[in-house]
């Protein structure tokens, strides 16, 4: 147990040391928050996170989240300590094209980092859904997450302390470095470690404080939390910028280099430079559930009447998921609404419900895809803002998210704002790498939705309350960028440009306008991002107006993607009118609305002869 002990500290002091050398070399990062966890780092790596570091997909491998992503250099430092790359590497922290960046995101060249983080709160749900996949391969592995003091303010956490006792994941384990300083100062509880061990154990985990800079302590911790029947929460007393005189428990000194002049001070003090290479202990060999399926799984759905697209995006995933044991689906207790329900009773076990908790789910829905599950979430458009940081850093983490956005727009009705979408299409558009669909009818759904399954980066569906007319054959093909046009003719005097519920509007518009006289395109864009900007230019082209109509706030939706369009394809001529949301709706029904806000069949014709008379 000694040599054991010496081997952590030292292991310890060289995390530290690299932290410093690092940031140094960098002119900025987080040295003092890396120093605190270094021990806590150290002694896991060194003997109880399983890990083949030349494999680090293996899908036994134990995972480990730096919630407190800041504290970056500690991990690449400890990185570098197993063998993963070398100390000239270890150097080029935050420099132009390294893979060791501020905060740790996952690349191609830094494979053994499954999520983003950095944006604090986020890491515990997304062990969550890491645990679930581990559950559903029906391996051991186990899921560490460090987390850091500051954060335990984000209500994100408390959200993900409450699913991962409430799903039973045992194989969680919580590492709190409570290390009493933050960016500003002392952090609320400061070294009240006595607070976070009771709301802890209040959400149903075994939790346990400890000195987070004995290794002995830290060893007997991890040891008891394997083998618990709980999710474990272990409050580690740290100091941050531990081991060096001029840092420990300093204010100041949060997200600051040590200046190159006390640097050699800063090493002797922890003993100096060293240069262990640490070897973790072995996954156990992999054995995959077996899945039995059925033979002749069921055909997709087909419509021959009216369907809410809602629906038909529930009857999709109940359909893809009989056979495709990678998909699981998540739910924010709407799936009455959203009808991910009927996925639950295909496969319950696949069913991850995650209460409103929108956050929460999004970070579990990203630990799902973390190891290789194709997971899909639904909620209602509106709520998707709450998670909105979450799928910002779903992106930067290069994540494969699925997300389905159901009661969208003004067209919910009597509900009322609080529950309609109208900043959702704006959102999503921002996200980089995003695509954004908007079926409007039964078949397209099911055609968007199945392409969803392969798609990289964040994919989201926008659906709609009201059952709607189908408008495509069920074997009609909806390519990611494309569009269709729904009616032309060379004596069109005007393009009118839907997604959604609004295609119909558009439809019912131009057979006014038509009785007029007045020749109107119909063009339905329901991939909103790609856009089919080659189309809307021959469309602008041909006709020289083009109306957009939208069930969305007028900034950042459908109207500026197809001015976007515009643009990049660098039409010479022609004019456009968005039709949007303008004012705050009320309560009405979802005709009196769409009225309200000129979007309806009637409010497009006024538009449009408004337009054409000048």
């Amino acid at each position: 147990m000694e040599d054991r002990a010496q081997l952590w500290n030292g292991f310890a002091a060289q995390i530290a040391v690299d932290s410093l050398r690092a940031t140094t070399a960098a002119g900025s990062g987080h040295p003092t928050s890396s120093m605190s966890c270094a021990h806590l780092l150290a002694v896991l790596f060194a003997d109880h996170l399983r890990f083949d570091v030349k494999d680090p997909a293996y899908p036994s491998n134990d995972r480990f989240i730096l919630s407190k992503g800041h504290a970056a250099p500690g991990l690449y430092a400890t990185l570098k300590g197993i063998g993963a790359f070398g100390d000239d590497e270890l150097l080029t922290l935050r420099k132009q094209g390294s893979p060791l960046q501020g905060h740790p995101a996952p690349i191609p060249e830094l494979p053994w980092v499954d999520v983003a983080t950095g944006s604090l709160g986020q890491g515990l749900a997304i062990g969550l859904g890491m645990a679930v996949s581990m559950r559903l391969d029906g391996g051991d592995a186990r899921v560490w997450v460090l987390l850091g003091d500051s954060e335990m303010a984000e209500g994100s956490v408390w959200e993900a302390m409450e699913a991962v006792a409430f799903h039973g994941a045992s194989n969680v384990t919580a590492i709190l470095d409570l290390n009493r300083l933050g960016q500003r100062g002392p952090t609320m509880h400061g070294w009240a470690g006595d607070v976070f061990r009771r709301r802890a154990e209040a959400f149903g985990w075994s939790a346990t404080e400890i000195d987070g800079h004995d290794v002995g302590q830290i060893d007997l911790a991890y040891r008891n939390a394997i083998t618990d029947d709980h999710p474990t929460f272990i409050v580690a007393r740290t100091e941050k910028g531990h081991g060096v005189s001029f840092l420990a428990n300093q204010e100041g000194w949060h997200g600051k280099a040590v200046p190159s002049d006390q640097l050699q001070d800063a090493i002797d003090q922890l003993g100096g430079r060293s240069n262990l290479l640490i070897t973790p202990p072995s996954p156990p060999e992999f054995r995959p559930a077996q899945v039995v399926r059925d033979a002749a799984p069921p055909a997709a759905p087909v419509y021959d009447s009216p369907v809410a697209t809602r629906k038909a995006f529930g009857d999709t995933l109940a359909w893809l998921i009989d056979g495709r044991p990678d998909l699981v689906v998540l739910d924010g207790e709407v799936g009455n609404s959203t009808y991910t329900d009927e996925a639950q009773a295909v496969a319950p076990e696949r069913f991850v419900e995650l209460y409103i908790a929108e956050g929460c789910m999004l970070g579990t829905a990203t630990g799902l895809q973390a190891l290789g599950k194709t997971a899909f979430a639904a909620t209602f458009g509106a709520f998707w803002t709450r998670a909105a940081d979450h799928i910002r850093m779903g992106a930067i983490g290069r994540a494969d998210l699925r997300l389905c956005g159901s009661h969208a727009g003004i067209s919910i009705g009597e509900d009322g704002p609080s529950q309609m979408a109208l900043e959702d299409l704006a959102t999503f558009r921002a996200i980089n790498g995003s695509t954004v669909l908007y079926p409007a009818d039964g078949h397209s759904t099911v055609r968007l939705v199945t392409a969803m399954c392969d798609l990289p980066g964040i994919s989201y569906v926008r659906t709609t309350r009201e059952a709607t007319p189908i408008l495509y054959p069920h074997d009609e093909d909806f390519p990611i960028g494309g569009s269709k046009t729904l009616s032309a003719t060379d004596d069109d005097r005007v393009t009118l440009i839907g997604a959604g519920i609004t295609v119909h509007t558009c439809l019912a518009a131009r057979d006014i306008l038509g009785a007029e006289g007045i020749a109107a395109r119909v063009l339905d864009c329901y991939s909103v991002k790609p856009i089919d900007a080659e189309t809307i230019r021959t469309a602008l082209e041909a006709t020289d107006l083009l109306v957009v109509v939208e069930d969305h706030r007028i900034e950042g939706g459908l109207g500026d993607a197809v001015l976007d369009a515009i643009a990049a394809t660098g039409a010479l001529r022609g004019r456009v009118v968005k039709l949007a949301v303008t004012d705050l709706p009320g309560s009405a029904t979802p005709e009196e609305l769409r009225a309200w806000a000129g979007i309806d069949a009637e409010g497009i014709a006024r538009s449009v002869r408004a337009a054409l008379s000048g």
